[in-house]
């Protein structure tokens, strides 16, 4: 799927749509009884306290991501076929908000070498989204997150 865009991408830009794509990822809903099943009965469930019984409970609201969100959420999955799986791994654990520590632990290096291959891994995304062509090179200097 193909998002509409005036302008060539650049890595930041799909560095902020990744991390729009993982937030509605999350924002989608999951019902109960959409996972696995495990361990369970086919009893429906009661209520434990009497509390609860009347909606006294407390309200969760959500906010369902548009059809406009999932078509860019989708857009953005897709592109991540385009880089190894590795180097997936770890764009999205980035767009998930996740600390270069944990991201480190997960792809198993260090964080300079992490942090080289996010780069290159959104340089690449970018040049193959855009037709074969950064917009502008990459500085080093612009992408230090410390």
């Amino acid at each position: 799927m193909q998002l509409k865009r005036k302008r060539k991408l650049t890595p930041s830009d799909l560095e902020d749509l990744f991390e729009e794509a993982a937030r509605t990822l999350r924002r989608l809903p999951n019902p109960p009884g959409s996972g696995p099943k495990g361990y369970g009965s086919t009893w429906p469930d009661y209520v434990q306290d009497t509390r609860h019984a009347y909606g006294y409970n407390e309200v969760r609201m959500r906010v369902v991501p548009s059809a406009a969100d999932i078509a860019q959420m989708e857009a953005c999955l897709d592109w991540l076929r385009l880089v190894s799986p590795e180097d997936a791994k770890i764009i999205w654990l980035r767009a998930e908000g996740h600390r270069w520590r944990y991201v480190c632990i997960q792809a198993g290096c260090v964080r300079q070498t992490a942090w080289r291959r996010w780069v290159a891994a959104l340089a690449t995304i970018a040049k193959k989204v855009n037709g074969g062509r950064l917009m502008k090179p990459v500085q080093f200097d612009e992408w230090k997150n410390v």
